[in-house]
């Protein structure tokens, strides 16, 4: 069988026989026509892989011909092969959606190479890259192995999150081997967090605490930028990931000069907790004592993230800063437009906070809608949905009108996410709270074996409603289920994205500082 069916166009085509020759010795059936109408013919008969068009040709040009193949088969790929070097040429050839451009007089090696780009690339791809992470293997386990520090852990994570991507566009059946290797550094991870986290609370000024959690966004980040006479636009997606990151990253990627970091957030991973976190500058508990008015227990029916406005403001007051700013929160894409519009508005105030929730939206959407549980059936879906709505929304515009700015952008969130899979028998009362990765209460009944448990929530800086309260926190993929009506709670919940406990997608966060290119 052929490597590949290709159709060669040119008017001397007699010309090319040694290229011709060279490509059947690679295994290439190759079709050829001296004029743009005999091609047209052939391509309405059969199928070809890929097309080769001279661009100068008597009757009709190579640009018209490929135009008019463009009709019978958009998706086949066309090289232009030309003597031309005129800049025009190449436009209107680029434009008319070319795969690649030839400059007469070819080699054999330019035409193989633009075929393994064009026909090959994805085996190509998949082989190369199953072999690399095959060869790598073994230094990611040596590395999570040895893990000791949190900066440790972000280059183990860093590393995975790469091979990830890196598969996903592939056919590799190491995708399953990449996933186990997760598996096993998420639950390395968790110890980890079980060792550290307690004390790395306590003692906040210790030597391998690491250097930014949730409460430190203001006081390391976007108070020095303001320092130093910048304006900040500070803006938090909510549940967004470190790889949904990478993925948006190659979009703008034009616009801005980027700094990437990642920070630890802190427990629970959740809105509640670690947004108040970052907007307050201080921990859960300090927040219940300090302003209960701004403090939503978990019982209560009001939303968690209402005050989010009046806790900047006692962090300013706190740190004393004259500093003006304001707060803005997206949930659809008409209130971005809106936002996009206020823009010119907002350049008199120092700080501009803006919460972006379709993540989050999306990922409980994901959990109760079949539709959207089957349009995000995998991690790479999820990406996909993410990056769709980046490009297609408001969203987009707002960052390519702030490429236009001279603020300071911190692009950050709250928590990530984590894929569950596994269930965790846990009972409580009836005043628990329903997060599946984290429960509190004063009657909590599980195997401490399976959780991380905090018997005393003042060591982490947590509120405790009751005397008796504790806190659990589900690690790795784990998810809490109740006894009652167990199997169907399980099937209901297994495969969705939750937040709230341990993991490195859910605690190692994304913290990107943007400073426009403003390229003319």
């Amino acid at each position: 069988m052929a490597n590949a069916q290709l159709l060669w166009v040119d008017d001397e085509i007699e010309l090319l026989k040694a290229h011709l020759l060279f490509l059947e010795k690679k295994g290439y059936e190759v079709e050829t026509a001296t004029n743009g109408y005999d091609a047209l013919d052939l391509c309405r008969e059969r199928t070809f892989d890929l097309i080769l068009i001279d661009e100068n040709m008597p009757g009709i040009s190579g640009l018209e011909t490929l135009g008019r193949i463009k009709e019978i088969t958009p998706t086949t790929p066309v090289v232009m092969v030309t003597k031309s070097e005129e800049e025009n040429i190449m436009d209107q050839a680029i434009g008319s959606q070319i795969a690649d451009y030839l400059i007469k007089p070819v080699t054999p090696t330019q035409i193989l190479l633009t075929l393994k780009k064009n026909i090959h690339r994805k085996e190509i791809l998949t082989e190369q890259t199953q072999s690399a992470y095959q060869q790598d293997f073994g230094k990611m386990g040596m590395l999570i192995d040895d893990a000791r520090s949190i900066e440790d852990w972000k280059d183990v994570y860093r590393r995975l999150v790469n091979w990830e991507l890196q598969l996903s566009e592939t056919d590799s059946t190491m995708k399953e081997m990449l996933a186990m290797q997760k598996n096993e550094a998420n639950q390395q991870f968790a110890r980890f967090i079980e060792r550290n986290y307690l004390e790395w609370i306590s003692r906040p000024d210790m030597e391998g605490r690491p250097e930014i959690m949730s409460p430190d966004i203001f006081k390391r980040r976007v108070f020095p930028r303001l320092d130093e006479g910048e304006k900040v636009f500070l803006i938090v997606i909510d549940n967004f990931r470190f790889d949904q990151w990478r993925v948006i990253m190659k979009e703008i990627a034009d616009l801005f000069h980027i700094e990437e970091d990642l920070y630890l957030s802190i427990l629970p991973t959740a809105t509640q907790y670690a947004r108040n976190a970052i907007f307050s500058g201080l921990m859960p508990n300090i927040i219940a004592e300090m302003f209960p008015d701004l403090w939503v227990d978990e019982d209560s029916e009001e939303g968690k993230n209402l005050n989010e406005a009046p806790l900047i403001q006692t962090l300013f007051k706190r740190y004393r800063r004259q500093h003006t700013f304001t707060y803005n929160k997206v949930n659809d894409s008409a209130a971005a437009e809106r936002l996009v519009q206020k823009l010119p508005q907002l350049t008199k105030y120092d700080v501009n906070v803006c919460v972006l929730n379709f993540i989050d939206m999306l990922s409980h959407a994901r959990t109760e809608s079949r539709m959207v549980r089957e349009l995000a059936s995998t991690e790479a879906a999820y990406r996909s949905i993410t990056l769709s709505w980046f490009q297609h929304s408001a969203v987009g515009d707002l960052f390519r009108t702030l490429a236009a700015s001279d603020y300071r952008i911190i692009l950050t969130t709250d928590h990530g996410s984590i894929r569950c899979q596994n269930p965790i028998r846990v009972k409580g009362d009836k005043n628990t709270n329903t997060n599946l990765r984290y429960k509190l209460g004063k009657n909590l009944d599980y195997n401490p074996r399976e959780v991380f448990e905090i018997p005393d929530p003042h060591r982490a800086q947590l509120p405790s409603p009751n005397l008796s309260t504790r806190y659990i926190f589900a690690h790795g993929d784990s998810f809490f289920a109740y006894p009652n009506n167990y199997n169907y709670y399980v099937s209901y919940y297994r495969d969705t994205f939750q937040h709230g406990g341990i993991s490195m997608e859910e605690m190692l966060i994304p913290l990107v500082e943007l400073t426009p290119k403003k390229r003319p």
